[in-house]
């Protein structure tokens, strides 16, 4: 989500392809939320309990522990745990840069899109974006807060090889691109024009679509703020530095508070590192103290 000439972005194509090579791309069969839902119940088999349709405002409504993870980025933890971490600590989690922001549409078709290359009628996941020249053009824009005139599209069609995704005989597919920070403009135009480019006829499969701007996505989910799905930044800047320079970014100089979140090192992706590590930064504490 970077300008294509900035420094570390080529680190993600190679960190995916590692974890390409590594164990595949996996699909979670009946949809992600299956994730959350075994991740739930294993917590629940542990005597774990989950509360949920509540907004948190203060630490102060939270029940004691020996430890409090945020999987927030640095703005809602500053505002949520405030007043027990030190002002040095809440100025540096003020100066956290947040990055640009997506629109996403969610798609309901009478069957699977008609890719001209059929190779990508054998991958989860397509990245649409014509030429090179065209890739950088559309990631530069962006970053000016434009809206590229033919944006970097990421197809998802994951109900190609899991058929409990959709009825029989019908097929899902998300799609994304990026878009300037609090953006409002609608680009299904654009994008079904880079799809259409790319399969021929996909217009006429849509039986159905649910779309998101940029502003919509953040109050989908508070921690996207102005539609950042990455948890911020990630240049060179901080890339490393997440959310402050520190040798335990997870750590906070409160005791017993913690980040978890895109927000840290590696930051977004769907590895769950950030959450394993912050885990780990506790358990040591915890067992330090025992």
């Amino acid at each position: 989500m970077l300008p294509l000439e900035s420094l570390t972005t080529a680190g993600f194509g190679l960190v995916m392809a590692l974890y390409a090579h590594l164990g595949s791309w996996p699909l979670a069969r009946g949809g992600s939320q299956c994730i959350t839902e075994a991740m739930a119940a294993y917590l629940r088999s542990l005597g774990g309990k989950i509360q949920t349709g509540w907004m948190v405002e203060s630490i102060d409504e939270l029940p004691p522990a020996r430890a409090i993870l945020f999987d927030t980025t640095p703005r809602q933890m500053a505002k949520i745990a405030g007043q027990r971490l030190p002002e040095g600590y809440r100025r540096q989690l003020g100066h956290f840069r947040y990055g640009q922001g997506v629109f996403k549409i969610d798609y309901a078709l009478s069957g699977p899109i008609p890719w001209i290359a059929k190779e990508c009628s054998r991958a989860a996941t397509v990245h649409l974006g014509g030429t090179l020249e065209e890739i950088q053009a559309s990631e530069r824009s962006v970053w000016r807060g434009e809206v590229a005139a033919r944006p970097f599209v990421l197809v998802a069609q994951q109900s190609l090889f899991d058929s409990t995704r959709a009825p029989a005989g019908k097929h899902t597919a998300w799609v994304y691109c990026h878009a300037p920070t609090n953006s409002t403009t609608d680009l299904t135009d654009r994008i079904e024009a880079q799809i259409e480019r790319f399969a021929p006829g996909f217009g006429e499969l849509v039986l159905a679509r649910a779309t998101h701007n940029s502003v919509e996505m953040e109050r989908y989910n508070p921690n996207y703020i102005g539609g950042d799905i990455n948890g911020g930044v990630q240049d060179i800047f901080q890339f490393f530095t997440r959310p402050t320079l520190s040798l335990n970014p997870y750590k906070t100089p409160a005791e017993g508070i913690y980040i978890c979140s895109s927000s840290t090192p590696p930051g977004g992706g769907v590895h769950g590192l950030c959450g394993y590590n912050a885990a780990m930064a506790a358990l040591k504490d915890l067992n330090a103290q025992a």
